[in-house]
């Protein structure tokens, strides 16, 4: 059932793309996009109208990864598992849990620059007439 699955899906991206190049390749004189008449096509319009959204989700994702022993997803839980599995001498579970343990402490640093980088993309956007409803 699986495997038909992949297959039937692997079949229509293939006739998807396809289709896209076939229409590309038949085209010889692309019109203008939108993009072009109306800005630089770098999604500026769609990013400032996302911005509060995302900057949520990155919250919630710092919140739950700094929060205490007794939240899902947070370091400090799964230090404790790592700790409870090597006091239980399960050594594979241990390091499995471990590299998960770097993994999730990595992703703190990283998403606490995301959300600078989306403060200055704000900024941006107020300076800009908030390009959303441009």
């Amino acid at each position: 059932m699986r495997t038909r699955n992949i297959a039937l899906s692997s079949v229509a991206a293939a006739t998807a793309l396809l289709g896209v190049a076939g229409t590309a390749a038949a085209d010889s004189t692309p019109a203008p996009s939108a993009s072009a008449k109306s800005g630089a096509g770098d999604g500026a319009q769609a990013l400032c109208k996302r911005v509060p959204k995302i900057e949520k989700r990155i919250h919630r994702a710092l919140q739950r990864l700094q929060g205490k022993a007794g939240r899902r997803g947070s370091v400090a839980r799964l230090e404790k598992r790592v700790e409870k599995a090597k006091a239980a001498g399960h050594t594979e579970i241990a390091n499995f849990l471990d590299h998960k343990l770097t993994r999730r402490k990595s992703l703190v640093p990283t998403l606490q620059q995301r959300q600078k980088d989306l403060a200055k993309v704000a900024t941006w956007c107020r300076t800009h007439h908030n390009a959303a409803s441009s």
